[in-house]
């Protein structure tokens, strides 16, 4: 599967799409408004402003499609599906259309307003379906003739395991799944084996996800093994996989779940969404224009404690170290120095209130959280958000997950530059402390919005200017 290439012809058909409404709009306005309104035909020619909305027109219409998170997830498309997100988005666009661009038509009567609204909406939302169906189309048929197919591991290898395979096995269209394995749950359970390789147990799902490029987990484990189920959820969490389950599991599972049935193999899909598609879009846009403008505006104050950090104690400006973000990966995170040089010469440590090796200026910067400000540059390589659970080291992750193995549930999200946690406890002292600081970590994801990272910003911004950060 050529994800990128996939998108590309989505890209594509929008555009097309977008550019050929646009072309009969044009050709409709100087065909039935104008004349009606100076009462002679109008020689129809392209001008510059057909020209103008050529360009910015299509670029509109893709913009609205990236926010509306219409290109993810681009081989898992339903066709019904995309016809009712296709006819919601042509209504929002062409409405949007319509007051910034056709709104000062002179026309004979408001009848013509709404004969180009009419226009414009039936030729995108038509041009716009019929190449996207099109598209969509081809790549189920693909998926049915097995052509395309989803890395799948089967967690369980009991009795239900194999039924579940040998029922998806046996169905005349192809659903996807591409099994490469199972793992097992109880440590006997092995009869699927003579069907699919062993991989190992149900504590090696966030290791094999990654080697196998695991991309579907189908939970298929007997009633007598329910309790490893919050087990196996939480080995699960952050790795970004599809997660299946038996429909008789239904009444012991927490959270929002969608039903789908494969044809006669139904399976419970939990409902990994945290947030829509386009409220993540938002975020990002809005975590993207932040840091821009803050590196931007805030420069003169970047130099200025560059310049103190250096005079105040020997040791380098910025401090870069490894923590672990969204999916588990690793990455480097940005701050000024606030410690003394060499300050975990022995090891990683967590600071205290009155941690000897805090600087008098990094004490300053600490309660300010000026510290933080070189993570801009983390939320602009895509490494981190303005809001999100604070990123951690491996070293103390592995400490946390010994005693809250839900800690996962972090990983679901980009890690942030403020979170609920650091806002209400501040800085960590110690391993008790990040697991008190956890539970709302976990809080905000379940509650994740656009208006709880505003509140989140706002008592942030607040505690800079009070320098009350603990």
């Amino acid at each position: 599967m050529n994800v990128r290439l996939q998108v590309l012809k989505y890209l594509i058909a929008d555009w097309i799409s977008a550019s050929a409404a646009w072309t009969f709009l044009f050709i409709f306005r100087k065909t039935i408004p104008e004349p009606d309104k100076f009462g002679y035909a109008i020689d129809i020619h392209f001008d510059a402003n057909y020209y103008y909305g050529l360009f910015f027109i299509p670029f509109f219409w893709v913009m609205l499609y990236i926010v509306a998170g219409q290109y993810t997830r681009i081989y898992r498309k339903h066709r019904l599906r995309e016809l009712s997100q296709t006819l919601v988005l042509s209504i929002i666009g062409v409405m949007a259309i319509f007051f910034v661009f056709l709104l000062d038509d002179q026309i004979a009567s408001y009848k013509n307003y709404y004969q180009s609204l009419l226009a414009l909406f039936f030729s995108h939302f038509g041009f716009t379906i019929l190449l996207r169906l099109i598209l969509t189309t081809r790549t189920v048929h693909r998926v049915h003739r097995g052509d395309i197919g989803f890395n799948t591991l089967m967690v369980g290898g009991n009795e239900m395991a194999i039924n579940i395979f040998e029922e998806i096995q046996s169905l005349p269209k192809s659903q996807g799944f591409k099994f490469l394995g199972f793992v097992r749950v109880n440590g006997v359970d092995n009869l699927l084996s003579e069907s699919m390789p062993l991989l190992g147990t149900y504590k090696d799902l966030p290791q094999l996800i990654v080697q196998k490029n695991i991309e579907e987990v189908i939970i298929a484990i007997e009633s007598s093994d329910h309790g490893y189920l919050e087990n196996i959820l939480n080995q699960l969490e952050g790795t970004g996989v599809n997660i299946k389950v038996i429909p008789d599991m239904y009444d012991i599972l927490t959270g929002s779940v969608k039903m789908t049935s494969i044809f006669g193999a139904p399976l419970i899909q939990i409902n990994r969404e945290i947030m829509p598609a386009w409220q993540f879009s938002v975020k990002r846009i809005v975590d993207v224009s932040v840091s821009i403008f803050a590196l931007l505006i805030l420069s003169p104050v970047y130099l200025l404690i560059a310049v103190l950090v250096r005079l105040s104690s020997p040791g380098k400006i910025f401090f870069i170290q490894e923590r672990i973000g969204k999916y588990g990966q690793p990455f480097n995170i940005y701050k000024f120095r606030t410690m003394v040089k060499d300050a975990e010469s022995e090891g990683p440590q967590l600071s205290s209130s009155n941690d000897s090796r805090i600087t008098p200026l990094g004490r300053f910067l600490r309660k300010t959280r000026l510290d933080e400000l070189p993570q801009f540059l983390n939320v602009l390589k895509g490494d981190m958000a303005l809001v999100g659970p604070r990123p951690e080291r491996q070293h103390f992750i592995d400490r946390i997950t010994e005693r809250a193995p839900h800690y996962r549930h972090l990983h679901k999200v980009r890690p942030g530059i403020t979170s609920w946690g650091q806002v209400k406890y501040g800085y960590a002292e110690n391993v008790d402390q990040m697991i008190q600081r956890l539970k709302y970590d976990i809080l905000y994801i379940e509650n994740m919005s656009i208006a709880v990272d505003l509140k989140i910003l706002i008592y942030t911004v607040l505690i800079v200017l009070k320098g009350s950060g603990k």
